[in-house]
């Protein structure tokens, strides 16, 4: 049977989606863009096929690439992280989730407040978070009270120092936050608690002990799926933080690209007949939210270098599949998601319907695909993309 992998390279889109100017992304296009504006070049990715999904002017088509290559559109709401890894996991939204962009309504900051006891909160408006702990941390400091903020993505993050509030209790405020007061309306994707160290003028994110509580997923999903026909599934990255615990046979949480790279060389080794969702969230946390191409372009760079290493651990039997969960185009004005296509290869080739996969019509697919590749008949959105019996 062999082991499956599907890498998820977050924030890397492929060009604006029909519907893109519905979300003021029509001219959108974090690949392409990054491309002109730094020359990237990416030999690997190049011999992968990348450079045949659109045209790229650092990346050329090649003629012979090593994987089925195409583009995939989101049909569900949204343009955020939870949205796009769901859907790759079988599950389509309607409704996207609910964002905040003057911050939360009073009713929500009262009930957060009430169930931890402190009279108010700090900031309630969107902010970035490096910015946000720069700009109130030591007012924070002074009155003990949380730091409450939010960003274009659904999510309702609490920062609080270390030395005020420890590492523990910031978790049960979010836990509380998670099941008593982001629900029903405003039932966000995500509850982030985002504890920081440090003295004025030098406060400093604690990125290893950040953790997010997001909304349960509907239990009809590939991940379900799999482990009621017995197929261990492993996460790397963020993903564990975009599902339930509980749909992980093991689970990996990393601070950077470079520990998730390593950490999936290292499981390539252990893992036999199962399933392993990684996310790489340096393109979009570290870069693209910053508008920061030349940083962008040297972390896709960092993930070329890895492709050899991750092409040489995979087994005759196995299927490895690189996709996208959103665009995040770091030369644009705006510091968010964008509604874009994602890219998707498909390797090796020789297991796909087709070497040129066109535009699928959803994430979904790679739900759809999974389960073929383990032979599991599941109904869910999309059609898979392999021929194999």
């Amino acid at each position: 049977m062999g082991n499956c992998y599907v890498i998820v390279i977050d924030g890397l889109g492929v060009g604006a989606q029909e519907d893109a100017a519905e979300y003021g992304d029509e001219n959108e296009n974090t690949l392409a863009h990054l491309c002109e504006a730094t020359g990237c070049k990416l030999p690997n990715f190049q011999k992968l096929g990348l450079g045949n999904i659109i045209p790229l002017s650092s990346v050329p088509a090649n003629n012979e690439p090593l994987c089925a290559y195409g583009k995939m559109r989101e049909q569900s709401a949204g343009k955020d992280s939870t949205t796009g890894h769901w859907e790759l996991a079988g599950i389509t939204l309607d409704t996207p989730f609910p964002t905040y962009s003057e911050g939360f309504p009073n009713e929500v900051i009262q009930q957060f407040c009430g169930g931890i006891g402190v009279e108010d909160v700090l900031v309630n408006k969107p902010y970035s978070g490096t910015e946000v702990i720069a700009d109130y941390g030591e007012q924070h400091l002074q009155t003990g009270l949380p730091i409450v903020y939010t960003s274009a993505d659904s999510v309702f993050q609490v920062a609080a120092h270390v030395d005020v509030t420890p590492i523990d209790k910031l978790y049960e405020w979010c836990d509380f936050a998670r099941q008593h007061v982001c629900t029903g309306e405003h039932g966000v994707g995500r509850v982030i608690a985002r504890p920081f160290k440090g003295t004025p003028g030098d406060f400093e994110r604690i990125s290893d002990k950040r953790h997010d509580f997001s909304i349960k997923p509907p239990m009809h999903n590939l991940l379900s799926s799999l482990q009621q026909h017995k197929i261990k599934t492993y996460s790397i990255g963020k993903v564990v933080d975009l599902f339930s615990e509980e749909l992980f046979t093991q689970y990996r949480r990393t601070k950077h690209n470079a520990e998730g790279i390593s950490q999936l060389l290292s499981l390539m080794s252990a893992v036999s007949d199962s399933f392993v969702f990684i996310n790489l969230i340096d393109t979009d946390q570290k870069y693209g939210h910053r508008l920061d191409p030349a940083g962008y372009a040297a972390c896709l760079q960092q993930l070329d270098r890895a492709i050899p290493a991750i092409i040489s651990k995979l087994q005759e039997e196995d299927l490895l599949i690189i996709t996208g969960d959103h665009g995040n185009d770091p030369t644009s004005e705006s510091t968010d998601h964008s509604r874009e296509f994602v890219p998707i290869l498909l390797f090796p080739a020789s297991l796909s319907m087709d070497i040129n996969l066109g535009t699928r019509q959803t994430f979904s697919d790679v739900a759809s695909t999974v389960s073929h590749f383990f032979g599991i008949n599941v109904d869910f959105p999309g059609e898979s993309m392999l021929t194999m019996e």
